[in-house]
């Protein structure tokens, strides 16, 4: 039986660079699956606003979203080591804010 997954469409261009060089045409397209539904995850941070930015609350969600869907799918990579026995006690503190 196949796993239900969301597929997201994510676009990211430059508007602005520090540097003040001229911003490039460069973008990148990606169609992602996860298995939560971001945009209620988003919101649902946005509303707590652990950050005092809803903006920055945003951010917050799909990074650590698209990050930890690839940490699920790859939990075997040692990469992860020392990441997992913090992440779990992490996610359990963000959801009781």
């Amino acid at each position: 039986m196949e796993k239900k997954v969301n597929t997201y469409q994510l676009t990211l261009k430059p508007v602005r660079l520090a540097s003040g060089e001229p911003v490039s045409e460069k973008q990148l397209d990606l169609t992602i699956d996860n298995h939560d539904e971001l945009f209620s995850i988003i919101e649902r941070l946005q509303e707590k606003d652990p950050f005092g930015d809803k903006a920055q609350a945003a951010e917050f969600a799909l990074g650590l979203k698209l990050f930890s869907e690839v940490m699920l799918k790859h939990r075997d990579n040692p990469l992860f080591d020392e990441l997992k026995p913090a992440f779990q006690p992490f996610m359990k503190r963000l959801k009781s804010l």
